[in-house]
């Protein structure tokens, strides 16, 4: 069990140590001697076997909790709501409104509170409470309330971990293990269709109750069990984290200012939250980056109709849900190798370009192939557009690395824009334009 601090802000003890040993890195040469070299060998490994499933675990939720709306789709929930015209797409849409509204603040909060145990336990054990009572509504109007909710709850998460992350590990660590984290996501777009196939099969009518609201109680109850396991057992950060030894401490603390080539801290108190806004803001690289996540986001829109693409190969909602599974266990595994490729060449530029011209070819056969083998092909060949969002997120926080305020700053603001294409992508896929 992790044991932690006060609180409320990092305390005045770890802030000194820090204070003490960047004072005395100018004394010492710039890299780690061999004796920390095997110190830091263990304290990848312990903080690989902790924090790497945990955040994995909660990713997996996160998403699962997200794109139920759209296996919910296909198990009758447009139906027994009245849902008419573009109602579903709104729900889906609104969801992005309140999720982009809530980044900044959120992760600004998070850096300030120095708790990610308890603040994202906190938002973790919210969007499973949300996630659960939408299995009640009865109409239009609540299920837009529960889906503004569910954003407004699931908004620190994501790049709350990012910045969560760039406070445990180097430039060089960051694209492996931002890629294992990504691969919740591609998890969940897997066992989420999965789960709901043997709801539908197996749930659907039980109590008087439809399959889709089975669905929600379901993943909502997982996803508060989740969020009470991460208030106990995520670490903070090195410098609180009292189950590393001082060595580990000091070592954990050295390897981090070295990789910056400066410490990685901010000024105390509220104001610096405020510099780093204004330092984020003020850097070209905060908007060229947003700008590419941008991108990426809006050629993955088709994610939230997944269930209805598969849906159009003829086949019924149960088969239809299985056939969402393949793709996503595929782009699993081709992800961790696309990254372990970028780490061992040492290069982001081009592994973030090849996925591209392979996801356009998937999309162009979607559209101009009928045939079952094409068009389940297009499937594969599209998820290729997910491979990038680990190089992207290792490449946005090793460029903007320090200080930890503006990095915050950076990566709220990029996720929030970034995000925002799927405002718009949500009516990309409406029930009036088919049969395409």
């Amino acid at each position: 069990m992790a044991t932690h601090t006060h609180p409320t802000i990092l305390d005045e003890k770890a802030y000194t140590q820090h204070e003490e040993f960047v004072e005395s890195v100018p004394n010492e040469a710039n890299v780690l001697t061999p004796e920390e070299l095997e110190v830091e060998k263990k304290l990848r490994r312990k903080i690989d076997f902790l924090i790497m499933p945990l955040v994995i675990l909660v990713y997996l939720m996160n998403y699962i909790d997200r794109n139920n709306y759209a296996a919910a789709r296909l198990q009758g929930l447009e139906k027994d709501l009245g849902l008419k015209g573009d109602e579903y797409q709104i729900g889906l849409s609104l969801f992005f409104v309140s999720y982009i509204l809530m980044q900044l603040p959120s992760n600004l909060m998070l850096n300030y509170c120095g708790r990610p145990s308890w603040y994202l336990g906190f938002f973790i054990i919210a969007w499973g409470l949300v996630s659960a009572v939408t299995s009640q509504v009865h109409s239009y109007a609540g299920i837009l309330a529960c889906r503004f909710c569910l954003g407004l709850t699931e908004a620190p998460f994501f790049p709350g971990i990012l910045f969560y992350l760039s406070k445990w590990y180097t430039k060089k660590e960051l694209n492996l293990r931002m890629s294992l984290f990504y691969a919740g996501s591609l998890l969940s777009g897997a066992f989420g269709s999965l789960i709901a196939a043997g709801i539908l099969k197996g749930l659907k009518g039980r109590d008087g109750m439809d399959a889709w609201q089975w669905l929600y109680i379901i993943e909502g109850v997982i996803t508060i069990g989740v969020g009470i396991i991460i208030v106990f057992l995520l670490p903070d950060f090195p410098e609180t984290w009292k189950a590393l030894s001082p060595e580990m401490r000091h070592v954990a603390m050295k390897r981090l200012s070295l990789d910056a080539a400066e410490a990685d801290k901010d000024e105390e108190g509220a104001m610096s939250q405020v510099k780093g806004v204004k330092m984020a803001i003020a850097d070209p690289k905060t908007y060229i980056l947003a700008m590419m996540y941008f991108c990426i986001t809006g050629a993955a829109g088709y994610q939230y109709f997944f269930p209805t693409l598969t849906k159009s190969l003829g086949y019924n909602n149960f088969i239809s849900l299985l056939l969402v599974a393949p793709p996503y266990i595929f782009m699993m595994f081709w992800s961790l190798f696309h990254s372990w490729m970028s780490d061992k060449r040492s290069n982001r530029f081009w592994f973030f370009v090849y996925p591209i011209p392979i996801a356009i070819v998937g999309l162009v056969v979607f559209m101009t192939c009928k045939g079952f083998g094409p068009r389940y092909l297009s499937f594969f060949l599209m998820m290729f557009v997910f491979t990038i969002n680990g190089t992207q997120f290792a490449w946005i926080s090793s460029s903007i690395p320090r200080p930890p305020a503006k990095r915050a700053a950076a990566l709220a603001i990029m996720n929030a824009l970034g995000n925002s294409t799927s405002i718009w992508t949500s009516f990309t896929y409406r029930n009036g334009d088919k049969p395409y």
